[in-house]
């Protein structure tokens, strides 16, 4: 009779590819994820079907995780230009407090791997986000254009923004204030 999956070996084995994802790049081996998670490889199929699904999984999670940190209290009462605001405050937070899962989600960004299903997964958990783009740019020079286009200007953005916040933390504040003035230049 087969083991139960747990909860907890699932996690280890998500959390150690997350790991070695970041120092190694998509082309590590899963006996290396099973090592460092002190699993079987065996035991990481019984999980994951494929190296690609366990890309899939991992890349759905950390949309998820990455998404609902940036919404975390967002204040629906403040206006549009506050709203967006704490969004970014929060997207930049998650993303210089765990860079492990910044580089992955990077790396699984561009991987060939990640099916439509889980990329249209990930945009549903970043809907409100979306919404609070279009809101944004509505009278903006940037309403007519395609909202693919614009997410994609706000993640380059954010991305380089997150870049000088790590390589120049004690000016983290500035770096955060002078992307998101950029941002909102562009859309608003």
């Amino acid at each position: 009779m087969a083991k139960p999956k747990s909860d907890e070996r699932r996690s280890a084995i998500t959390s150690a590819a997350i790991r070695v994802i970041a120092s190694q790049g998509l082309g590590a081996a899963t006996a290396t994820i099973a090592k460092e998670a002190e699993v079987s490889n065996g035991s990481l199929f019984t999980y994951f079907e494929t190296k690609a699904d366990l890309f899939n999984q991992i890349y759905i999670e950390l949309k998820t995780e990455m998404a609902s940190a940036a919404l975390d209290g967002l204040p629906a009462e403040r206006d549009i230009r506050d709203q967006l605001l704490h969004t970014w405050t929060n997207w930049l937070r998650w993303a210089t407090s765990h860079p492990e899962k910044r580089r992955t989600l990077a790396h699984l960004d561009v991987c060939d791997e990640i099916t439509l299903e889980s990329h249209q997964i990930a945009s549903r958990t970043g809907a409100s986000i979306a919404v609070l783009l279009e809101r944004s740019r509505a009278n903006g020079p940037m309403r007519d254009a395609p909202l693919g286009f614009v997410a994609a200007l706000m993640g380059a953005i954010a991305e380089a923004t997150i870049d000088f916040i790590v390589r120049d933390p004690s000016n983290a504040p500035k770096h955060s204030k002078a992307g998101f003035e950029a941002l909102w230049r562009i859309v608003a």
